[in-house]
């Protein structure tokens, strides 16, 4: 009986031991991790359905994304994402199964299989010259035994098989000094008129058989002025261009015998015009569309070459091109914007003054103006034409507008985030805290009695699927009230069209959005652009009745003496609390580790001019900022000129800035790379929240090693300046990449090393007192990673217990960045068989647990990978002393683990940042990875060491508990009998 008691209670804890789990179980995806896909701003789209089979439209972005989207509900039927290097310069559709792209400045065309996406044939087209890329796919008719792709390219006109790629002919003009405008061919006709300037005031017309490519004619013309070098089609043998100036309209015949001109100043066409004329596309035969300043006007081009008014309007207008939807009918559409809603109105090309359709629809004014819009006509049910409408936001989102209604929208703005921050949840939800229980005990008795059935390999098919319902309910990730382990947050992200986005870290959900005013287009600030995201007030115990903010910065341009604007937005209602334009232009922005009495981090901005102007600027604020002065640094990098500059700061600014929160600054010293060898392309410092759990390193033969830990170690890597381009663009002895420390408070140079044979791009990341960076060696023809660790040398003595002991060591003596460093540097190089788009390393809240480095791979994926195997004092026969330490023996290259990829199978397309945010549990870092996709999860390095799972079985330890229990009452019952009857023996 003892033994089957004993027997039972192994059982029993075999059952409730848990086991190591080394991958992901089909019920637990999405539990710890999402995936979102996007395609960003569309640029253009062509629509294309059938009687039979889905509905769709096919796009290509901002992005470089080409995709196709199902025309009921927005979702993504494939899409490809091209890169950087191959914008696409126009898409259409052959032959009805072809989706035809020309990309790469016009050098390249590809046809792509409509239903999947497949690449089906790509052509290189060759050219003497750049010019501008144009598209033009032959719709020929069903008798035709052909259907040709006209593309000009590189100053060449070719015509392409759009069955399988060849070139049937080539026209070069690049004897001509000729700068193309279009390429015009009339339906059913087979020539080709190429239409473009010579110069500012020469216009030229080519005739070309589409056939054969020959050239029938070429006529030129001088026009007494100048042209703006902009032209629109408005009939089969008539164009409209503005002059140089922008005040006056020429219409262009180029069909007859002679080319001829006429002039009309646009003063004489509208009343009270004033500043330079924008030509707009012409959506229809005969007519064309100028704006002037806000005010769209619609004019009309009779034969005789006369303009007429049609129209005009004060409105925000966008146009839409022409569309037949019959053999003989031409229709656009027009978008007005008043306050809140939208008029969407469809016109027939020959009768402005009626409308075919006319909707208003109500929008959320979060997503701002539209900016371009594609119609699309469908068959009712009562066989009348009807039109929907693809718009595409100023946000960047993507609405399909149909019946008066948004049918469904996308927020591929998120395809396009500038910067990341976090921000914690509210403590409170409703008067409740974050730890009540919020489900009642039957549920919670069911949910459990499930999760053991599903332990003992009872559960059927019903269960277990109640049993993922239930994991994702309870997983309570996407409660908006912060949780313990601090797993919980808000990520906010900033995005290319000027909105923020508060995403949950549960699942991805947005939970508000807001279009910043300050980043919106004004004649105060015509190019804003969004810069960075900043903490701005973190409220703790001191001000919890406050609600966090973020602090917005961006410019009125691209360059960094462009004015400055900035906002500040509550993370937890989205709420812009207020934004204004800036004086001063924001060429850098420092966050100060001092915070008020109201919790507001202090930062500096300094502008072009090298001025520093404190924010907030309140006397609280430059109270704490002054008794600070003396030990505020900071320094710049000016990667063009091969210059860095380090700064201090003094009181007080002169000039018309005067005022206590600016402060003047003083050059302390710089450090200038000669240009003739060296070219700046990378510098990287350490995470200003990165905590480091201890300073000292205990080794193998007990020895101790103190870190050189300093927020203000600035890492460079300069290359060749030949070596600074693509790899291949300098030879073996013309390439070499040299890796320098460089105190920045001090301009002191800590390390330097050299790279012979090695080349650009270099990508690195700096924690603690190592830093780890990635490049290519030419000489090997591999990529490698290198990794510098750097100890600090003047604490030697106190590895001397009694020295310690009898208080004469020196760790409470003031260290001054002044006094010469004592460093002593490690370094190391590995091969890695991956090319790199980005690298990040983990953080945690105490910095106790072990680092790993996350390297986004040029597949677009996300690799961990331990720093372990990055140690420098990693050797081939590591003693026996060092492997109970963890050095890893010596290879030469770095171990690619398939199971290493957080991403799982998934991309991150378009993979550009990492960000890595510690969570309140020490084991547990949240990652976030952006790109046009979106992915997140949570990574524990050293495994969960501090937690138990999320599906952890409590029922089944209670089970284990009683059963421990009654297995040890009947034990004791039995012993107890068997007692008795050896007494009574």
């Amino acid at each position: 009986m003892a033994t089957a008691v004993r027997l039972l209670v192994l059982f029993l804890l075999f059952l409730s031991s848990p086991n190591p789990i080394l991958s992901l179980y089909e019920d637990q995806v999405g539990l710890m991790d999402w995936h979102q896909q996007y395609i960003g701003k569309v640029r253009h789209a062509v629509f294309h359905t059938q009687k039979t089979g889905r509905k769709r439209v096919v796009v290509y972005t901002e992005e470089n994304v080409l995709a196709s989207l199902d025309l009921r509900h927005g979702e993504i039927f494939w899409r490809r994402v091209l890169g950087t290097n191959d914008a696409i310069d126009g898409i259409d559709i052959a032959l009805g199964k072809y989706v035809i792209t020309l990309s790469s400045g016009g050098s390249i065309l590809r046809a792509w299989n409509l239903p999947n996406g497949q690449m089906v044939w790509e052509s290189s087209l060759q050219g003497p010259k750049h010019s501008k890329a144009l598209l033009s796919v032959e719709k020929g008719s069903k008798s035709k035994k052909y259907n040709i792709v006209i593309v000009l390219s590189r100053g060449c006109l070719h015509a392409v098989s759009s069955i399988d790629g060849e070139v049937l002919w080539k026209k070069d003009f690049d004897a001509q000094s000729l700068e193309i405008q279009q390429v015009i061919q009339l339906p059913g006709s087979d020539f080709l008129y190429v239409v473009g300037f010579s110069g500012s005031s020469l216009f030229e017309v080519y005739q070309i058989n589409a056939k054969n490519g020959e050239m029938l004619k070429h006529e030129i013309a001088s026009f007494s002025g100048d042209f703006s070098g902009e032209l629109s089609l408005v009939s089969s043998e008539m164009l409209v261009a503005l002059d140089a100036t922008g005040s006056s309209l020429i219409t262009i015949s180029f069909h007859s015998e002679q080319i001829s001109f006429q002039q009309a100043y646009i003063s004489h066409l509208v009343e009270g015009f004033s500043g330079p004329a924008m030509m707009l596309p012409s959506p229809v035969t005969g007519i064309f569309a100028v704006k002037i300043n806000t005010v769209t006007v619609f004019i009309e081009v009779t034969d005789k070459g006369k303009l007429e008014v049609l129209d005009k309007t004060e409105q925000p207008t966008v146009i839409s091109d022409a569309l037949s939807f019959s053999e003989t009918q031409q229709a656009f559409a027009l978008v007005q914007h008043e306050g809140n809603k939208i008029h969407f109105i469809v016109k027939l090309a020959d009768n402005w003054g009626s409308n075919l359709l006319k909707e208003t629809i109500e929008l959320d004014q979060q997503r701002g103006l539209v900016h371009k819009v594609f119609i699309h006509n469908y068959i009712r049910t009562d066989r009348s034409h009807g039109f929907r409408a693809l718009v595409v936001m100023e946000d960047h989102s993507l609405l399909l507008l149909q019946q008066g209604a948004v049918v469904w929208s996308r927020e591929d703005g998120l395809a396009s985030i500038v910067d990341v921050t976090t921000s914690e949840l509210p403590v409170y939800k409703e008067g409740a805290l974050v730890a009540k229980v919020e489900h009642n005990l039957f549920e919670w008795l069911k949910g459990h009695w499930l999760k053991l059935k599903g332990t003992l390999m009872l559960a059927s098919p019903e269960d277990v699927a109640a049993i993922q319902r239930i994991r994702l309910k309870s997983s309570e990730k996407s409660k908006m009230t912060r949780d313990h382990n601090g797993f919980r947050k808000f990520l906010i992200v900033l995005t290319r069209g000027g909105k923020l986005f508060a995403l949950h870290t549960g699942d991805g959900q947005i939970v508000w959005s807001v279009l910043l005013h300050s980043l919106r287009y004004s004649d105060r600030c015509q190019h804003p652009m969004g810069v960075n995201l900043y903490q701005w007030q973190v409220p703790h115990h001191r001000a919890m009745d406050e609600n966090p903010s973020v602090l917005i910065v961006g410019r009125c341009g691209q360059r960094s003496d462009a004015q400055g604007v900035i906002s500040f937005v509550d993370t937890y209602t989205g709420r812009e609390l207020r934004s204004f334009g800036l004086v001063h232009s924001i060429a850098q922005v420092i966050p100060l580790p001092f915070t008020d009495s109201t919790e507001q981090c202090l930062h500096l901005i300094i502008d072009a001019d090298k001025h520093a102007h404190l924010y907030p600027k309140t006397p609280e604020a430059v109270g704490i900022f002054q008794s600070e002065l003396s030990k505020v640094y900071w320094y710049s990098v000016e990667a063009d000129n091969g210059i860095i500059r380090g700064y201090g700061l003094k009181s007080g600014c002169v000039g018309k800035e005067a005022g206590e929160d600016c402060f003047d600054t003083r050059e302390l010293w710089s450090v200038v790379f000669p240009s003739e060898s060296e070219k700046i392309i990378a510098t990287v410092t350490r995470k200003p929240n990165e905590v480091v759990h201890t300073q000292a390193k205990v080794v193998a033969d007990q020895d101790v090693m103190y870190k050189y830990l300093s927020k203000n170690l600035l890492f460079v890597a300069t290359v060749a300046p030949k070596a600074s381009g693509e790899i291949g663009s300098a030879t073996l002895e013309e390439s070499w990449l040299i890796v320098y420390l460089i105190d920045t408070v001090t301009g002191r140079i800590l390390h330097r090393m050299s790279h012979h044979g090695s080349h650009g791009p270099v990508h690195a990341v700096f924690s603690e007192n190592w830093v780890v960076y990635h490049y290519f060696n030419l000489r090997a023809h591999r990529y490698e990673m290198s990794v510098i660790e750097i100890y600090d040398q003047s604490r030697a003595e106190n590895k001397d217990v009694w020295k310690l002991v009898l208080g004469k060591h020196n760790l409470t003596l003031p260290i001054s960045l002044y006094s010469r460093a004592e460093a002593m540097t490690k370094s190391q190089s590995y091969f890695i068989t991956h090319s790199v788009k980005t690298m990040a390393v983990t953080l945690t809240a105490k910095g106790i647990t072990s680092k790993q480095l996350l390297i986004g791979t040029i597949g677009d994926q996300v690799l961990a990978l331990d720093k372990r195997f990055l140690d420098p004092r990693r050797t081939v026969n590591p003693s026996q002393a060092e492997r109970e330490e963890g050095i890893i023996p010596l290879t030469d290259t770095l171990p690619i683990i398939p199971q290493s990829y957080i991403t799982h199978a998934l991309k991150v397309e378009g993979l550009r940042e990492i960000v890595i945010v510690p969570a309140k549990l020490e084991s547990t870092t949240l990652v976030f990875a952006h790109g046009v996709d979106l992915f997140f999860t949570r990574l524990a390095p050293s495994k969960t060491y501090d937690s138990l799972t999320e599906d952890f079985s409590y029922a089944l330890l209670l089970l284990t508990i009683v059963a421990l229990v009654a297995a040890i009452f009947v034990t004791w019952v039995l012993s107890e009998r068997k007692d008795l009857q050896e007494k009574w023996r």
